[in-house]
């Protein structure tokens, strides 16, 4: 891959080539600035190889409207709404293919044919036939090394960049994982299997070759995945502060009431609680439209804070895939005892399933 901000500055060098911009030979520019700019942005747009872009054929690109082919400089339809297709020859992972490419190609493989003198016929390295290139001139085929030897320096010039980075060279083939790279990470992607045929390959393994996920759409991905909001229950916790100051939290009374949304769990080692999630009622249970339970909301010292619970496998099974999960769970739990003792099944009260809220964190700097 090449950095976005280089590529980005090699497009705009591309976008902006002129007559002053082509290498000069002793008996000038060798080739047509036509020429030039339409192998240029066949580099920088279409994502093929240099031997492909050097074998493309005359004619190679077509313009449709709604599926029905029009001419590329027709003014039925803006210009935004023609698709450009490239027609793309035998090439070493597969058979001739056809792909939609940026107008900005096709319009500049337009010009350059509209002013292509005419070129003998060359065969085709690979296939044999007789046939007439597009990237021909006095009767020679450009050489599939020319956009390595010549287009790159060229850009690297006019766009103020290196020709190398940590990478190692800049090279025809470092586009086409570039530009793979780009769709595969776009806003709205392309698939694996969409880019497999974009690019010609005959497997999608030879497509993860080529699209690598840029830090930031990985970044995204696994914010979006809610690794912690998975795996972590936020809780709110009741503290009374009475009992801790008095001293009663140090002879064993409660002082830490966790809200379970019916109820509060005086249990100090709540995230311990196998019932956690599905309580049992035992005698560390407060009922909130109890008396205990509205005299302990009532109070004024009291601390109000968030406690972490992580998650069993279980329980994330419960939370991701709801009721008949949530049964499940309290099936297992059945005869498991409680931290008073007793089993939800000695008990007789019907278990009551809470899901633990999910409470925002923010894990950026604090101002």
């Amino acid at each position: 891959m090449i950095a976005d901000d280089i590529w980005a500055k090699l497009l705009w060098a591309g976008l902006n080539l002129g007559e002053d911009d082509l290498p000069v030979t002793n008996a000038g520019n060798f080739y047509p600035i036509d020429l030039v700019r339409a192998v240029t942005l066949a580099w920088l747009f279409s994502g093929q190889r240099s031997d492909e872009i050097a074998r493309l054929r005359v004619g190679c690109i077509r313009w449709q409207h709604d599926g029905a082919a029009i001419t590329g400089d027709s003014d039925q339809v803006l210009a935004r709404d023609a698709v450009c297709l490239l027609d793309v020859p035998t090439h070493k992972t597969g058979t001739a293919f056809t792909k939609p490419v940026d107008p900005i190609l096709g319009q500049a493989i337009d010009a350059w044919q509209a002013t292509r003198p005419p070129q003998p016929q060359f065969t085709d390295r690979r296939t044999g036939e007789r046939v007439d290139l597009l990237f021909a001139f006095r009767a020679r085929r450009i050489s599939t090394a020319y956009i390595n030897n010549t287009v790159i320096p060229m850009l690297c010039r006019k766009a103020s960049v290196p020709a190398a980075d940590v990478r190692g060279n800049i090279t025809s083939h470092r586009a086409r994982s570039t530009i793979a790279s780009q769709l595969y990470n776009a806003k709205e992607p392309m698939t694996l299997f969409e880019l497999q045929a974009w690019l010609g390959h005959r497997s999608p393994q030879s497509t993860q070759f080529y699209a690598k996920i840029s830090p930031n759409t990985l970044a995204k991905a696994y914010s979006d995945a809610g690794y912690f909001s998975r795996n972590v229950r936020t809780i709110e916790v009741l503290v009374d502060r009475d009992a801790v100051v008095s001293g009663q939290a140090a002879a064993g009374e409660p002082w830490q009431y966790y809200d379970l949304g019916h109820g509060h769990c005086s249990y100090t080692f709540f995230e311990q609680c196998p019932h956690r999630m599905a309580c049992a009622r035992c005698d560390f249970y407060v009922p909130k439209a109890s008396s205990k339970g509205q005299l302990l909301e009532a109070k004024d010292n009291l601390q109000r804070m968030l406690a972490e619970i992580p998650l069993t496998d279980d329980e994330r099974t419960a939370v991701d895939e709801g009721q008949t999960a949530l049964d499940s769970l309290l099936g297992r739990l059945i005869d498991v005892p409680t931290p008073a003792g007793s089993t939800p099944r000695e008990i007789g009260i019907p278990a009551t399933a809470t899901l633990l809220p999910i409470v925002g964190v923010n894990q950026g700097k604090q101002e």
